[in-house]
């Protein structure tokens, strides 16, 4: 009976202890290359960048970060070298309450970073991918703007003008497009709020209606609501 008992008992505590490691992100990782120096896991609070946790890292380049996550939400990863040098490249990711991993090295720490385990994750890196496509062709538009300066060329610049707007418009629209096609995952709200803000609220109205109940009970879910409703008001003044 005792023996039947004590077997119970940790069988309970192993379903409470898993059920707790439920409950968290566990992020392990590499900086390949980083010797001594301290990770920072930060977030934005409101509009003010904190700091969650922190590493100290003398040796190994391992990692390990724990943090409840009330709503998948983006942190960043920051890497200050051991002479206090706060490197200006971070780390994005979107953060879910299970275990992740980054992979990433020194020398180009914000854009060789490998990042798994989320699912919105894996979604917001998909549309990094379209988004650096504007990005590029933006800088193009940009380069010939530079090497045409000073010309008295007004139809070059007239042309350049329509092509940066209608690069804009596109933009807008494949996010529009990207965050329907996900309305079951909080990325989806998110994008909207931090790449197509500007575009015509009856737009960002057909993706918020269109989230699932738990993406709009979500972080960004409510934040995307409340931002509609600002834009309603001020379209109207």
């Amino acid at each position: 009976m005792i023996r039947y008992c004590l077997t119970i008992a940790v069988i309970l505590l192993s379903l409470i202890s898993c059920s707790k490691d439920a409950s968290k992100m566990e992020l392990t990782g590499t900086v390949k290359g980083l010797k001594k120096g301290t990770l920072l896991l930060q977030k934005f609070e409101d509009t003010t960048l904190i700091t969650i946790d922190s590493v100290v890292i003398n040796g190994s380049s391992d990692f390990t970060f724990t943090d409840k996550v009330v709503s998948p939400e983006i942190y960043y990863l920051y890497v200050r070298l051991k002479d206090g040098t706060l490197r200006d490249d971070r780390i994005a990711f979107f953060a879910e309450n299970v275990p992740m991993h980054i992979q990433t090295n020194i020398k180009n720490f914000g854009s060789a970073a490998r990042v798994s385990g989320s699912v919105n994750d894996s979604l917001y890196r998909e549309f990094e991918k379209l988004r650096q496509r504007y990005v590029a062709k933006n800088l193009e538009y940009i380069e010939q703007r530079f090497k045409n300066k000073g010309k008295n060329n007004d139809s070059l610049k007239a042309d350049l003008s329509r092509k940066q707007e209608s690069l804009i418009k596109s933009k807008y629209f494949t996010t529009l497009n990207f965050a329907l096609n996900n309305t079951d995952y909080e990325v989806a709200p998110y994008l909207i709020l931090s790449e197509a803000y500007s575009s015509h609220v009856k737009y960002l109205d057909t993706v918020y209606n269109a989230l699932s109940p738990k993406i709009k009970d979500s972080k960004y879910g409510k934040e995307l609501e409340s931002f509609i409703k600002l834009r309603k008001k001020s379209d109207t003044l």
